[in-house]
Parts: C-alpha cells; sequence; structure tokens
C-alpha cells in the first residue's frame, strides 16, 4: 500500500551521493526508498524526543546530537 508522499529537497554530499547511485545500479531500488529508509532509522532513533504516548517500557536515551559552537 502506497502513502501520499510530499517532495522535499535534501543536500547530499558528493560521496553520499555517488554511492547510493552505485547502490540503486547494484539493486535496481530507487534512492528514494533508500533515503526515506534512512529517516525512517534517524526517526526511530530520536523518538524519545518527538511528542507521543509514553512508553511503559523504560528505553535508553539517544546519543546527543552535536551542534556547532557559534563564533561570537
Amino acid at each position: 500500500m502506497s502513502r501520499k508522499k510530499v517532495s522535499s529537497t535534501v543536500y547530499l554530499t558528493l560521496e553520499q551521493n555517488e554511492r547510493l547511485r552505485l547502490l540503486h545500479e547494484r539493486t535496481k531500488v530507487p534512492v528514494s526508498v533508500y533515503v526515506r529508509e534512512g529517516i525512517d532509522l534517524v526517526l526511530k532513533q530520536y523518538e524519545s524526543l518527538l511528542p507521543g504516548q509514553m512508553s511503559l517500557v523504560d528505553e535508553p536515551a539517544p546519543p546527543a546530537v552535536a551542534t556547532t559552537p557559534k563564533k561570537a
């Protein structure tokens, strides 16, 4: 079953783009499928930071997101 999708723009490094294209050539799976799977992995990893019903099971905290300090 296909869900409605929205268009989005993402910026990849040259290496990410080349590796995704190579993966697509070898598997014939569209790059967009891999991008959506990657987003699902990130959303799962940071699930505790998203609004929603609390879990009854204690889950480990996700790793801290690195930020770049702002220059004065």
